[in-house]
């Protein structure tokens, strides 16, 4: 759409509805960088005012998705002080609280290497979609520290289960595009050429849905996965529905449906 922002190290590309946007340090296996916690951090962050993105889809150039921080080429530990520590690592984190606090539903495409940080890139998704080539692993447990770092010990047990949540955080061993797609970590698995297209494929359900639809149901599962009781869970589905049913996109979608076509959203 000609709507094309690009920072050096996070491309951003809006097409459509859908931001488009891509990991662009390739040669270092797009290892995050202080550019690039800030782009990511920032660029999420602001996704919670725009209406004229719905969809989000992370991706990432060259042989691997990412790396997890980049420990080469900055140096992120000259004060190693607790509190000079604390705010490092929330500088970094507040990418994953960003990730899940935006409406927008995010895509994550991952072909090689997702480690550390960059495995909780994919897990603060909402959908995976892994290449053949990829593997992922809750490397932090493999520098001396614990695994439980980036969203890590929240997100994962709530994808896969606290079994293999324990085994893959416990030994820092990396999990296959099979096996991720065994125990229900990623949704489908095909080659790095076409991570693309079959993202468009998602893209293209997830904007069938109506607006506020849409973005009230990240917003509602958010809050159910922790629910205290079913009836919490309920009580908050009725309020939205009620909320979206009274919208004119949802007359709208009745009236597309009694006319047999396709409905026409306005996100009114």
């Amino acid at each position: 759409d000609g709507s094309n922002t690009v920072t050096d190290a996070l491309l951003q590309e809006l097409r459509g509805d859908t931001l488009w946007l891509t990991l662009n340090r390739p040669n270092e296996l797009n290892a995050m960088n202080k550019p690039l916690v800030s782009a990511l951090s920032d660029t999420f962050e602001a996704l919670k005012g725009r209406h004229d993105v719905r969809v989000v889809v992370l991706q990432a150039k060259g042989r691997a998705f990412c790396a997890g921080l980049d420990l080469q080429s900055e140096s992120w530990g000259d004060d190693a002080s607790p509190q000079a520590l604390l705010a490092m690592q929330r500088d970094i984190s507040d990418i994953y609280r960003a990730m899940r606090r935006c409406p927008q539903p995010i895509i994550a495409l991952i072909q090689g290497a997702a480690c550390g940080g960059g495995f909780s890139l994919a897990l603060a998704s909402d959908i995976r979609i892994a290449a053949t080539t990829a593997k992922m692993n809750a490397a932090f447990i493999r520098a001396g520290l614990t695994a439980c770092d980036m969203g890590c010990s929240y997100l994962l047990p709530r994808l896969v289960g606290l079994s293999v949540a324990s085994e893959l955080m416990m030994t820092g061993k990396f999990i296959s595009a099979e096996r991720a797609l065994k125990v229900n970590l990623v949704s489908e698995v095909v080659s790095e050429q076409e991570l693309a297209t079959t993202a468009e494929q998602y893209v293209a359900d997830l904007l069938a849905t109506s607006p506020m639809g849409l973005r009230l149901t990240k917003d509602g599962l958010n809050f159910s996965v922790d629910a205290p009781s079913l009836d919490a869970a309920m009580a908050l589905e009725d309020r939205q529905q009620a909320l979206v049913a009274g919208s004119a996109d949802a007359r709208e979608a009745i009236s597309a449906f009694l006319e047999k076509r396709a409905p026409i959203w306005k996100n009114q």
